[in-house]
């Protein structure tokens, strides 16, 4: 699969002592940057695909919506995410997030993106006539 909506794990003791808990992702790939984004309610992020490095978007605050293409013919695929959620696109898998309220997301990369050459391709994953 290209793209994935990655489910965390929880050791429960951390939930039973009180102290709140403690959710874990392991990616398939190792991290070399990740960077914090602030997104505006009614604006994007993305429309892009990255033909170096897959990307996990794991949205800690607010809610929206991330569309991946796989390819330019296929059909779009919608994912709601709110706080812990988590996604994982693989290079060459469009994608663009919508936010509906104020988001803050932890983007993570498998490659640096001052490494990459081109670091993302502009694609039109969303709908025509929707704000960008």
């Amino acid at each position: 699969m290209k793209f994935q909506v990655l489910k965390p794990t929880c050791n429960l003791q951390t939930i039973f002592d009180g102290r709140g808990g403690i959710f874990t992702w392991v990616p398939q790939e190792a991290i070399m940057e990740f960077n914090l984004l602030y997104c505006n309610p009614g604006t994007v992020r993305g429309n892009h695909s990255h033909p170096e490095f897959t990307e996990y978007f794991l949205v800690v605050e607010g809610s929206g919506v991330m569309v991946f293409k796989e390819t330019p013919d296929s059909k779009e695929e919608v994912v709601h995410m709110s706080r812990g959620v988590c996604t994982r696109a693989e290079p060459g898998v469009a994608h663009a997030f919508h936010a509906i309220t104020p988001v803050v997301v932890v983007a993570m990369l498998s490659k640096p993106w001052d490494t990459c050459n081109p670091p993302i391709v502009h694609e039109d994953v969303t709908l025509k006539g929707m704000k960008k």
